[in-house]
């Protein structure tokens, strides 16, 4: 959208992607694909997205406005992607804005901070490689599920022992496949996990030691170890302070509007990666609902779109 006077290129983002969840909200207009459902409240943000198009195309902006429609928020960093392919032409953003929905906080909520809003995170994948065996003769095997098993319990130590308790960070290992029968003796094990750190130095030094404990079991078990560390795109969310406090105070000055601000969450967002580039903010859009994200019955208080498309508009046409 071409502005009438034109400084600067404002952009706002939303992203489009849904989750392999299976719907049971129960409405009317629930998704049509069996196991595809919009748990995260993706289609909330479209909508606000569309919205703002719609207000914002009644009257023409002094500034360029550019709304990004981002896919793949959920799995591949899709927002990297397209600013690595150079997605936005000349058109590229001098800011860059938006939200996500929060279900614990009430409509007419909105919640940011002058830093770091979300986690960065990091995707794990380790497996063990051993020898295989008759459980009745285990000194002829190597048993990669006892290696892996002492790699779950060292790696507790990360945490407790390598990360600034000030800083904090979360190691999690979700996954443990292993083995097939009672009386075999594993000869592979595979474990998925998950970083979540508040800055990209702690992750990188958790990934470090993640990494040294790994090949060290392996080593002390005499087998081989795959590790596979996939960050991508999703870095720290961190707001750009100058930026954030001038939509803080826009909003804290709205009569409409709870502003919050709010301390960061181990969420993680590839929105992190476009304000690693373009300076810029993102918030939290309280949507009032007992069901967390991901859940099959989250669904939003639909509220909550005319409230976003009023104030956010607002804040748009001051920019």
């Amino acid at each position: 959208m071409k502005g009438y006077a034109p400084e600067k290129t404002i952009g706002w983002r939303t992203d489009i992607d849904a989750l392999p969840v299976v719907e049971e909200t129960g409405l009317p207009f629930s998704s049509q694909h069996e196991g595809r459902m919009h748990a995260c409240g993706h289609d909330m943000h479209m909508t606000v997205a569309l919205g703002l198009l719609d207000e914002l195309v009644q009257t023409q902006p002094k500034n360029n406005l550019l709304f990004l429609f981002q896919p793949a928020e959920e799995n591949e960093a899709g927002g990297m992607l397209m600013y690595q392919e150079n997605a936005f032409g000349d058109w590229k953003p001098d800011e860059f804005y938006g939200l996500h929905v929060r279900p614990d906080f009430k409509v007419g909520d909105i919640a940011t901070n002058t830093s770091t809003l979300f986690a960065g995170t990091c995707e794990v994948l380790i497996t063990f490689k051993g020898k295989g065996g008759h459980a009745a003769f285990p000194h002829e095997a190597n048993d990669a599920l006892v290696a892996a098993a002492y790699f779950v319990t060292q790696i507790q130590t990360i945490v407790s022992r390598n990360v600034d308790p000030i800083q904090g960070g979360v190691v999690t290992f979700g996954s443990f496949h292993s083995g097939t029968t009672n009386n075999v003796i594993a000869e592979t094990a595979q474990l998925h996990g998950t970083i979540r750190t508040l800055t990209q130095d702690m992750s990188l030094l958790i990934q470090k030691r993640v990494t040294e404990i790994a090949k060290g079991v392996a080593a002390s078990f005499g087998m081989e170890v795959d590790i596979n560390l996939k960050q991508g795109g999703y870095l720290p969310v961190e707001n750009n302070p100058e930026l954030a406090r001038e939509a803080m105070d826009f909003f804290r000055n709205r009569e409409n509007v709870n502003l919050i601000d709010c301390l960061p969450a181990m969420t993680g967002e590839d929105f992190g990666y476009l304000l690693h580039q373009i300076p810029g903010v993102m918030f939290w859009l309280g949507v009032d609902t007992p069901y967390a994200l991901h859940h099959p019955k989250m669904s939003p208080n639909e509220a909550a779109l005319s409230f976003a498309v009023a104030e956010i508009s607002a804040f748009l046409k001051k920019k």
